[in-house]
This record gives C-alpha cells, structure tokens and sequence, in this order.
C-alpha cells in the first residue's frame, strides 16, 4: 500500500515544499517565493517552485511574481478539476490527476502545473507523492534539465503516470483473486460489496487517465506550445504508458463484470438446484398426502376398508409409488 502524501516540513513558509533556481541544468540556490520573480527574468535561469495545498495568499504571491492569470488561480484554488491543458498568455496550465491506494481505495489528487518562460509551478491536492524523486532525477542529468521548463514539465507528468503502477498492481492482484474465488464458489455478499467499489475506483481513475492522454499529445504535437524536438518522444512516451494504463483499467472492469455475472449465475443455478430438490421432494410427499387424505375422507361406505390386507396394500403401493419417484428424480439429478 501507498503512504499518505507528504506534508512538507522544510523551513520554508507552510504550503512551499521546494523553491529553487537554475541555470543550464545545475542549481544554483533556493529562492523565496518573494524573489522568484527576479531570478526567472534573469537570462538563463529557470525557478522551479513545488507547493502542497497552498493557502490563497501563498498564491497570490506566486501570481504576483509570474503574472498568472486569475482564471487559473482560482482553478488551482479550487481542486476539482478536470485534466486539461489550457494557454494563457505566455503562460501553460495543466491540470493532472493522480491516484494512490489509501486504506484498500483509490484515492484521487490533483496536480496544477503553471509552466512559462523561466518557471515552473507544481501545485499538489490531495492523494499525491512528493515530488522530490523526480527532481532529484532531473537534477541527476544536467543536461536534460538544461531543456528548461519543459523538460520540468514531462518529468512531472512522467512521474504522475508512473505511479499509476502500484496502484494498478494491487488492483489487478485483487481482481484474480476475486476472479478466482468466482470461479470455486458463489461471493459472499461483503466480497460482491468489494466487487463493485473496485470497479467504481476503476471507472473513476478512467475519468483522470483519459483526459491526461489528450493533453499528452496535444504536448507532443505542439498544439498550445512549440515544443523542443528532443522533447516530443518523451511526451510521447508518456502518451503511451497512459494508453497502456486505460487498457488496463478497461480489462480490469470487464474482468470484474463477467464475475458480478459469473456470481449471479453461480447464484441463480444454486437457487434452481434448491428449487428443483424442494419440487421433487414435494412430489414424492404428495403421494401419500393424497392417498391419506382419499382415507380420510368421511364416507360411510368405503369397500375396501373391510378387506383384511388392505392396510398393507395401501402402505405398500405409497412406499413403491415413492421409491420409484426417488430413483426417477435421482436418475434426472434433482436429489
């Protein structure tokens, strides 16, 4: 299972995970949000700003430095976004969703990039990783890093994608179990209960991947953005994992679909099996209930109740008449 998201503790103000600057792929300091502005305008430099759950003052600092337009502010306030890729002005907005498992569920986060000349700005809600691997990875290659903002900007979404691995993983080892029970035995209702919120996590992480491939290729294509051509295959790459991951989760769901109803007809041909004993049983008993009550009728005259064996007549031809349905039913598979 995932941990829960990393809640920044550097010095910094609350809200601020990581501020720094650089120049041709090599940091050069850490950078106070008030002074941002400063070092992305200089020739050459590039601020990458990381922030978790951010106050509305933390970013109106932030829009104060970069000139960010209110529209996307108030989205990256907001936090229920759909994925998209807007442009405004100089500057990109992308929204991302990410997914962690948390307490056996999917929980979904979001992730606001604001990418323009000389800055990036990630903006993390809810269940989501710390960014700092995929910084640390892009500090550990300069020469990647020196591509600027984006280059920034496919490192994050690479890593946004990647950890839709784990998540999976654990979702599909759960869904051959379940499919394996189903196959052994009728579910137990709790485990139908389990049936129907995985495929209900599924379909929403569908709704969080689908939307992100759209804005991975409209990256690659450079339809908002010209992008580097050295950059355009790792877009690319990232286009391609996410086209894996939704024909995982559409596997997944069907999988999960054919044993809710592999489970209903499991239960269905157990209910007809039931009713089939109950009717043959039924049967069987019906013979000497109508014999007994044909005797126990109030007839003064009754001819053969005076014939010295007719007890052992009458008795003799139930049990014969019920050992021949017996062995009928129990031929046919009913008993």
């Amino acid at each position: 299972m995932l941990i829960p998201p990393t809640v920044p503790t550097s010095e910094q103000e609350p809200g601020v995970v990581m501020s720094a600057a650089y120049a041709a792929g090599q940091r050069v300091r850490d950078v106070a949000i008030e002074d941002a502005g400063e070092w992305a305008r200089r020739p050459g430099h590039l601020v990458w700003i990381g922030l978790y759950e951010p106050t509305a003052e933390l970013l109106d600092q932030v829009q104060a430095q970069f000139g960010l337009h209110p529209l996307a502010i108030e989205d990256a306030q907001n936090a229920h976004q759909r994925p998209k890729l807007e442009r405004y002005g100089g500057c990109l907005f992308v929204v991302a969703r990410t997914a962690q498992l948390v307490s056996d569920r999917i929980a979904l986060g979001e992730t606001h990039l604001f990418v323009g000349r000389g800055f990036v700005v990630t903006v993390r809600h809810g269940a989501s990783v710390s960014y700092t691997p995929a910084r640390e990875k892009a500090e550990a290659c300069p020469t990647l890093l020196a591509h600027g903002e984006n280059y920034i900007m496919y490192a994050v979404l690479d890593f946004i994608v990647d950890h839709y691995a784990p998540v999976m993983e654990a979702v599909m080892a759960e869904v051959e179990a379940i499919e394996d029970c189903v196959v052994k035995r009728e579910l137990r209702p709790d485990e139908v209960e389990r049936l129907y919120l995985l495929r209900r996590d599924l379909l929403r992480l569908r709704t969080a991947v689908v939307p992100l491939v759209e804005v991975c290729r409209k990256l690659e294509h450079g339809d908002l953005v010209v992008i580097d051509e050295e950059m355009q295959p790792l877009f690319r790459d990232v286009s391609d994992h996410l086209g894996r991951v939704q024909d995982e989760i559409d596997a997944m769901r069907e999988v999960l679909a054919f044993a809710f109803e592999a489970s209903l007809m499991l239960g269905q041909a157990e209910q007809t099996n039931i009713t089939r004993r109950l009717a043959a049983w039924a049967a069987i008993l019906s013979v000497p209930t109508a014999v007994t009550g044909i005797y126990g009728m109030n007839f003064v005259f009754i001819p053969e109740l005076r014939w010295r064996y007719s007890y052992f007549v009458v008795m003799g031809g139930i049990l014969t008449i019920c050992a021949v349905l017996y062995w009928r039913f129990r031929r046919n598979g009913w008993l």
